[in-house]
């Protein structure tokens, strides 16, 4: 095998090399935006340009889906915290739904551990191992903040598991 790579022609490697090096930065660039609209407590719609949309998913957290025990709540959360204003977006990637992952930001505010540390959504341990986000998420529950005012809230990917869309 790797005297197959070998003889593959240099034009050939630097012509891939120049390909994967000219992907478009604006993918990973920060950017601002408008919340044009708040679809639950971590995904919303922002108006980056006249005529573009994206929806954006709050990178390293998940939060109650709406039907769930504080969805409706953290939609709210979300909602009176950024919905018609001006954010900055650092994506992260984007997932399989075509949704720019991404922290945001409300001028100096990570909106995505407001989130967690007001107790409307949980660090999401199966992509993020982020240490403010955990540390957030334990000043909430021992606080009582949010969903954790329940007894035994019950994590979105469970409730996704035992509730899935029809």
């Amino acid at each position: 095998m790797k005297q197959a790579l070998l003889r593959v022609p240099a034009l050939v490697w630097l012509v891939l090399f120049t390909a994967c090096a000219s992907l478009p930065a604006s993918d990973t660039e920060e950017f601002t935006g408008k919340v044009i609209r708040v679809h639950d407590g971590d995904t919303l719609t922002l108006l980056k340009s006249k005529r573009k949309h994206l929806q954006i998913r709050l990178e390293g957290i998940d939060a109650p889906e709406i039907g769930q025990p504080f969805g409706d709540e953290s939609r709210v959360a979300l909602d009176g915290m950024v919905y018609g204003r001006q954010v900055t977006i650092r994506p992260v990637t984007i997932d399989k739904y075509g949704r720019t992952i991404a922290r945001v930001f409300l001028g100096t505010l990570d909106v995505n551990l407001e989130m967690v540390r007001l107790g409307f959504a949980w660090r999401y341990d199966h992509y993020s191992q982020e240490q403010a986000l955990g540390l957030a998420q334990q000043q909430a529950r021992g606080q009582k903040w949010g969903l954790w005012q329940d007894r035994n809230p019950t994590p979105p990917w469970d409730w996704r598991h035992s509730h899935p869309l029809k």
